[in-house]
């Protein structure tokens, strides 16, 4: 293990979060000036424990696998230490397992909370608050690799330690322009929705927060009742159809711009993802019309319902939790779910069910034809064993870590339902869920120890399970 260069990118990484707080200090002034300090301790704390790091000499620049996945996890782990520290500083939040909470649900865009009353934060901490969506929705190392030069060791390895989905592929030769590629397209998406929804009547900085929520799919929002609290049906068609566009692999967005449609109209994985949301709306909206008695908005509410959850963004136009059991079922199964691999997007992720689904049918091909080679082909690629092998592998331990989160909530005493979309909405990063949870409530009610497990399996969801565990195996520390 080379811990210098771990080290010293992680220093870098710290530096690049002391940037990130500075607008929000200018909010913070520009508001009353209550939460500043916090920024500025913060700030300090942040450049200079990063400053140092940055500084400790190297011998070996070489950024292998081990590395990689070091850098990942622990940059994801320290970053989200020193993000909570405007929220302790300034008393917001004054139990760290809270301030930890929030954080670490801003960063992999889960967007629980355990804020009662969002409305009466000061607006620097609210800003902060959702530009941790936007950071760590791309990534924040993505983020560095297309803009901090000195990060640019082993970039390779670090790209794929943290995007999401079975395969990463580059869209550039160069993994720099490959980051820089994407963030073009998010940036894009950002600016076009937060024009679209001043459009709507928000001013800038309510525009800019449920951007950020929005095309990041973590869903904190400036309102205690989310999006529907602005009573508007542009409003959350707008955001639902930009939820929407966020769950969808961002490559695609490049192989829009060099206008080869035909390789997205033959993405597999988009058209069952937009295959999912068109059935899930349709079958919701039947159930909840007798709600709402208008075709119109029974189709609205559940399109939203259905892109925020299958996005695991988690806004919410309505309380969904007062919907009938059937319409309630096929979110949570949603949940599951998740967006495209190389989205913003959490949970299983749509390409690891195609190929689940596609390994199912050959084994149940082979049962008929026990001698017949049938391989599993995805956008005319052939998928290697490995591959295969690495998403049933993921899907297991994806599911073992559900149960086994709804089991210790459960510890809490609160009913199943509860526990298990807690459990689901954490590690999906999601946000709401059902009962005690609902997309009204908060996660205010947890005990520390479980505000922290739910915070260990945000990170497993977002960094997609195996990165975390491959520290916990004593042969990664080994030295050289």
């Amino acid at each position: 293990m080379n811990y210098g260069i771990v080290a010293k990118i992680i220093g870098n990484l710290l530096l690049f979060e002391a940037v990130a707080l500075l607008p929000s200090i200018g909010i913070s002034i520009y508001d009353d000036g209550y939460d500043s300090v916090a920024f500025f301790e913060t700030i300090f704390l942040t450049f200079t424990v990063g400053y140092f790091m940055s500084k400790i000499p190297i011998q070996k620049r070489k950024v292998r696998i081990k590395e990689a996945i070091t850098i990942v996890t622990l940059g994801w782990i320290v970053v989200s230490i020193f993000g909570a520290l405007p929220f302790y500083f300034s008393g917001v939040l004054p139990n760290f397992s809270d301030a930890i909470f929030e954080t670490v649900s801003g960063l992999t865009t889960t967007g629980s909370t355990v804020i009662n009353d969002v409305e009466i934060l000061p607006l620097g901490i609210l800003f902060w608050r959702s530009l941790l969506h936007w950071l760590g929705g791309m990534g924040i190392l993505v983020l560095a690799l297309a803009i901090m030069p000195t990060i640019g060791v082993g970039a390779h390895q670090i790209f794929k330690a943290e995007t999401t989905g079975p395969i990463s592929d580059k869209v550039a030769p160069k993994l720099k322009d490959t980051a820089k590629i994407l963030y073009i397209a998010y940036l894009g998406i950002t600016v076009l929705q937060t024009v679209l929804l001043m459009f709507g009547g928000m001013d800038l900085f309510q525009a800019l927060i449920h951007t950020f929520g929005t095309v990041g799919t973590g869903g904190f929002s400036t309102k205690n009742t989310s999006v529907g609290a602005f009573h508007s049906s542009y409003i959350t068609l707008v955001i639902g159809i930009f939820m929407m566009l966020s769950g969808i692999n961002f490559s695609l967005y490049y192989e829009l711009y060099k206008k080869r449609f035909r390789h997205i109209l033959q993405n597999i994985e988009l058209r069952a993802y937009l295959s999912i949301i068109l059935v899930s709306t349709i079958l919701i909206a039947i159930n909840i019309y007798s709600l709402y008695g208008s075709v119109f908005e029974s189709f609205k509410h559940a399109f939203f319902q259905v892109s925020s959850i299958i996005t695991t963004t988690g806004y919410s136009s309505v309380n969904y939790d007062l919907w009938p059991s059937f319409s309630k079922a096929i979110l949570f199964f949603l949940m599951f779910v998740g967006g495209s691999a190389g989205s913003t997007g959490g949970a299983i992720k749509v390409i690891r069910i195609v190929i689940l689904f596609m390994f199912v049918r050959r084994e149940i091909k082979k049962l008929l034809h026990p001698r017949a080679l049938i391989p599993i082909q995805l956008n005319q690629k052939m998928l290697s064993g490995d591959v295969v092998a690495g998403v049933t592998g993921f899907f297991f331990l994806y599911m073992l870590l559900f149960a086994a989160g709804t089991i210790l909530l459960s510890l809490e005493g609160i009913d199943f339902s509860t526990a298990a979309s807690a459990s689901a909405s954490s590690i999906g990063n999601v946000g709401p869920g059902f009962e005690l949870v609902g997309p009204y409530k908060t996660y205010s009610f947890f005990s520390a120890p479980s505000k922290y497990l739910m915070s260990l399996l945000m990170l497993f969801g977002r960094l997609e399970l195996f990165t975390i565990f491959i520290l916990f195996t004593p042969s990664h520390w080994t030295k050289d």
